[in-house]
């Protein structure tokens, strides 16, 4: 096995080379909406990794407002298959990095920029151990069937993701890697074992109109109704079984001079724990059609409906995840740090396949300030970036995991 120090020396001399790859990714526009930005990401993606030996298809995301997803092989000499994970997009539009001059920008140990800690980062993270790897192991980088998947929409939970993923790194794949940020401080890394499961929701209600002068009597109010629906879904929430309900929109109404006829709201749901999270889509599901508000004349009640418009299941404490965390535990030991466990609230790819393939996350680079693009100290807002400094001690992680994992395997 390769010592630490050659490894680590390494990483640093070329750290300035994998910047400069990360550069040309942040620098792309790759908003989920901008489907030409993500597959020109993806181009520079597979052009980055072609010298490493790998092949790269571009598959078309099943919804054609979004981009293409990238998968890219190299074959190995054995049957010993490893997946690694990250995606394309961004949440930014190319007009809010111009008005918000959101660019890249290296100040001190912060390089700010689109995507520079969420995730193009956990791309160039997975370069750099695929390169180390090619120098310091060969014959462990030329056995592995290594299998990349980069997802062009996985801001906006693209379902047909997952399903690609398990058929390229297939069921009986050692691991699935996942290089969302991770969080690192004084020799201690943070690795994602559990992410919450989400659910999202259409409330609509429906009244009756009349003149809110004349005729105010007769008119039934949707937006009243939907407060009280509202109340009754927030009170669902549950810290102590951490389920958590967000109504995020709101609207209704069409002039003030109207009793309103309908409203409306998106809301969605989050939990870590299976059961929990079913129970919370049926306590919210049996509020269909639970109407308090009526008509002044008694002649009309307001009406309720909620469709659930989306899930995703969590990714709970599992004992495929517990493996493979025990493995970088044992690798952060003989590189003399730490590694503990984390139970994010976001999802991630991960969530579509632990149940399927040993999967942990938390991969990826250290930074702050995820989503966001704004840089106004005195409100307390800054934009996104991933410290320069938590790269070469990931990678190097991450490669003893591997080297780790494959060891174990032989037993």
């Amino acid at each position: 096995m390769p010592t630490p120090q050659n490894i680590q020396t390494y990483l640093e001399e070329h750290l300035p080379h994998y910047l400069d790859l990360l550069r040309s990714m942040v620098e792309i526009n790759s908003f989920t909406d901008n489907p030409a930005g993500v597959n020109k990401l993806g181009q520079v993606t597979a052009e980055v990794f072609a010298p490493l030996g790998f092949q790269a298809q571009h598959v078309q995301a099943k919804n054609p407002e979004y981009g293409k997803h990238l998968v890219m092989t190299r074959p190995g000499k054995s049957d010993i298959r490893i997946g690694m994970i990250s995606h394309l997009d961004t949440v930014f539009p190319p007009e809010e990095e111009i008005e918000n001059d959101f660019h890249w920008l290296e100040d001190g140990d912060r390089i700010y920029g689109p995507g520079s800690n969420d995730i193009k980062g956990g791309t160039v993270i997975i370069y750099m151990m695929m390169d180390a790897l090619r120098v310091f192991a060969p014959e462990v980088f030329d056995k592995i069937n290594w299998v990349i998947l980069v997802n062009a929409a996985e801001e906006r939970l693209s379902d047909d993701f997952g399903g690609l993923c398990i058929e390229h790194i297939t069921e009986d794949a050692l691991a699935a890697l996942v290089f969302e940020a991770g969080v690192r401080g004084d020799n201690l890394f943070q690795l994602v074992t559990a992410r919450k499961g989400r659910a999202t929701f259409a409330v609509a209600t429906q009244g009756k109109g009349a003149h809110a002068g004349s005729n105010h009597p007769e008119g039934a109010n949707a937006i009243v109704q939907m407060a009280h629906t509202i109340q009754q879904i927030a009170a669902l929430t549950d810290y102590s079984q951490h389920l958590t309900l967000n109504v995020g929109t709101v609207a209704g109404g069409s002039v003030v001079n109207r009793v309103p006829h309908f409203a409306e709201a998106k809301v969605e749901m989050r939990a870590f724990d299976s059961n929990v999270f079913d129970a919370g889509v049926k306590s919210i599901l049996a509020l269909q059609d639970q109407a308090e508000v009526s008509n002044a004349n008694g002649n009309y009640d307001c009406q309720v409906s909620i469709e659930l418009t989306d899930q995703s299941a969590p990714w709970p404490s599992n004992p495929g995840t517990e493996k493979l965390f025990q493995v970088w535990e044992e690798a952060a030991k003989s590189l003399g740090v730490s590694v503990i466990r984390e139970e994010r609230g976001g999802l991630s790819d991960g969530n579509a396949l632990w149940h399927t393939i040993p999967t942990i996350d938390g991969l990826g680079p250290y930074g702050a300030n995820a989503h966001c693009s704004e840089r106004k100290p005195a409100e307390g807002k800054n934009q996104e970036f991933a410290n320069r400094s938590s790269f070469v001690p990931k990678a190097l992680l991450n490669i003893f995991g591997i080297l780790k994992l494959i060891e174990m395997n032989k037993k």
